[in-house]
């Protein structure tokens, strides 16, 4: 079984490598001395990645962030907040797990993420929710999408019953 959580750690840092080799090869006026010591430590990132130091990598990549930030460099990238990064690593990391990961079992995740997004769906449309069962549902929502994530079935199946149980003890057909 492949380590998902590696690879999509590894789709982070490409889509930040992206994302600043981008920035870096526009036209955009700025300052070119801070331009180039950020072209060089995207290339030192670059290698610790290549070396397998993704630690070190997201280390460089942060700092960045920073030094762009204190350069005053107004269209450099931003930090992308978690959903986001969590999305574009998603995005990334589709095509690689289509290769490593069995078609069964691609189906099977698959198969929940469909269910899951109907019940939540449906949850989320029901009326008379108090608060704390739309914190409950928002949360066993987050679990069951890190569980797909890391293609963990067995825990992506236990929180999507968790919803089906919220489901059924407000009348929402799950």
């Amino acid at each position: 079984m492949p380590d998902t959580y590696k690879i999509m750690l590894d789709a982070e840092l490409s889509k930040a490598f992206d994302v600043w080799s981008g920035y870096l090869d526009a036209h955009t006026g700025e300052d070119p001395q801070v331009r180039a010591r950020l072209r060089s430590t995207l290339e030192s990132a670059r290698a610790a990645a290549a070396e397998g130091d993704p630690a070190s990598a997201r280390a460089l990549v942060a700092d960045m962030h920073d030094d762009a930030r204190e350069a005053g460099l107004l269209r450099a990238p931003l930090p992308p907040r978690p959903c986001e990064a969590d999305g574009q690593a998603r995005d990334y990391v589709k095509d690689e797990l289509r290769q490593v990961l069995p078609v069964h079992l691609r189906e099977h995740l698959e198969s929940i993420a469909i269910y899951l997004h109907v019940t939540g769906r449906r949850l989320q449309t029901a009326s008379g929710l108090d608060a704390a069962t739309r914190q409950d549902i928002l949360y066993i929502t987050a679990r069951a999408g890190m569980a797909l994530d890391l293609a963990h079935p067995t825990a992506a199946r236990r929180e999507l019953e968790r919803l089906k149980e919220i489901a059924r003890r407000w009348g929402v057909e799950p």
